[in-house]
């Protein structure tokens, strides 16, 4: 197949979360024998290979990316794509709009709540306007052949069902994988918790560095990497700072430089918290945890909140453990309970690797978009 894939305002190569999933559908695409092309943000607008597809590269600003609606349908003609795949963004669409206009199938990513509820200001703005993003959104839906989401709540109530497939998103086990690791009974080393991802308020940064923060009082020798950045980077640094020396805060690195980093960890810990995000609250978690199936890859034990569909990634006792939603002391005797048994640590750190590459890694989730597009073709 011959694909056109549109990642309005991603960039790509890139540290973000979806920068990852951008570039390993691209690429998993393009090693099932796909002629892919990925659109997507940077500042080279010359057309080159990368990593086996071929990646076009737009300046647009990503609110703006409804202006590229010209452009893309250019792009197409010239492509002559068997389908065209779009990462949904309110203010994108061009993809869609190229497939439409040209009668070509559509596949459509959707990676967030599309309508939001009405707590958020953009949603408030829609509706006194008279809700011509909300129509514009579900247009889109319409149009699209097929709808791929991890949660179907995402898609609003009034679009068909049959139309949309739940689909994780995964971890590149090739890349990710175990390493040898200290004893951590004695080690040369204390046990290193790991967090990654972005500073934002509910992927509950502060509430990992209290937890840490916690057991370090309580007497426990451990020490914590952090791997993102993001608003709430500050607030965990100004947290950290009564410890020197036990937090180790790395910034936004290059995504080929997480798999080391992994590879120094003992236990990963995702502590995220609905709380402060309304539509997470109104449509369930709907995302789907990149840091988790990328710890599990890496062979390390999990600590994650104790909610859905969290709880079905990581079963308690199993790949890691669980913990109440926000309880910060929870939280740390979670990591206490997995640090203080190293060889059970290390046994669901190897459960968890092998349930990552059946169920959840990227090579999976791509041979499931392949057939899918495949019978939309069809």
């Amino acid at each position: 197949m011959r694909l056109l894939y549109v990642a309005a305002g991603i960039p790509v190569p890139g540290a973000l979360g979806g920068s990852t999933h951008a570039y390993e559908v691209a690429r998993g695409l393009a090693r099932l024998g796909h002629e892919v092309h990925l659109v997507a943000s940077g500042d080279d607008p010359a057309p080159r290979p990368c990593d086996g597809f071929l990646l076009h590269q737009r300046r647009t600003p990503k609110a703006l990316s409804i202006l590229d609606a010209w452009p893309m349908l250019r792009l197409a003609r010239s492509v002559r794509p068997d389908a065209i795949i779009e990462r949904y963004y309110n203010f994108a669409g061009a993809g869609m709009i190229a497939a439409c206009r040209l009668g070509l199938p559509s596949l459509l990513e959707v990676n967030a709540l599309i309508v939001d509820p009405p707590e958020v200001r953009k949603r408030r703005i829609d509706d006194a306007l008279g809700g011509p993003m909300r129509r514009y959104a579900e247009l889109q839906c319409r149009w699209a052949a097929c709808i791929v989401t991890p949660l179907h709540t995402t898609v609003p109530a009034s679009i068909p069902r049959h139309k949309i497939v739940e689909l994780p998103w995964g971890a590149d086990v090739d890349r990710f994988s175990p390493a040898d690791r200290a004893d951590l009974e004695g080690g040369m080393r204390p046990p290193n918790v790991v967090f990654m991802g972005s500073f934002r308020a509910w992927h509950g940064v502060t509430d990992g560095v209290r937890a840490a923060l916690q057991l370090m009082d309580a007497g426990h020798n451990l020490q914590m990497t952090l791997i993102g950045d993001g608003p709430e980077r500050a607030a965990a640094e100004s947290l950290a700072a009564r410890r020197p020396g036990r937090f180790r805060f790395l910034g936004a690195i290059p995504y080929a430089q997480v798999p080391a980093e992994l590879a120094k960890a003992d236990l990963g810990v995702a502590p995220f918290t609905t709380v402060p995000h309304p539509a997470l609250r109104a449509a369930g978690f709907f995302w789907s945890p990149l840091k988790i199936y990328e710890y599990m890859a890496a062979g390390l034990p999990v600590v994650t909140t104790d909610i859905s569909p969290l709880r079905t990634v990581i079963r308690d006792g199993v790949e890691g453990a669980l913990y109440p939603e926000g309880d910060v002391a929870a939280l740390a005797a979670a990591i206490a309970r997995v640090l203080a048994d190293p060889t059970a640590a290390r046994a669901m750190g190897r459960r968890a690797r092998e349930r990552v590459v059946a169920s959840y890694s990227w090579q999976r989730h791509c041979a499931e978009l392949e057939r899918i597009l495949r019978e939309m073709i069809a």
